[in-house]
């Protein structure tokens, strides 16, 4: 139980560092979709070409909104 405990300890530690340098590079992730992320990573996915889709994603996020925005 407590090797299970120290595990989780260590998995909630490692989530935090993650929250915080993607703070402070200012990813505009949140801490849920930080922790899709680490899980598609450690699934075996790309993690450049994840970067990219989330890149192009926000990009095209931006542009929507920037479009609706001039809409109304």
């Amino acid at each position: 139980m407590a090797d299970s405990e120290g595990k989780l300890s260590a998995a909630r530690e490692a989530m935090d560092t993650i929250v915080e340098i993607s703070t402070l590079l200012n990813t505009g992730l949140d801490a849920d979709t930080l922790a899709i992320c680490v899980r598609l990573c450690e699934s075996g996915a790309n993690p450049e070409a994840l970067a990219k889709v989330i890149q192009d994603l926000q990009r095209e996020s931006t542009a929507l909104k920037e479009a609706d925005s001039t809409v109304s």
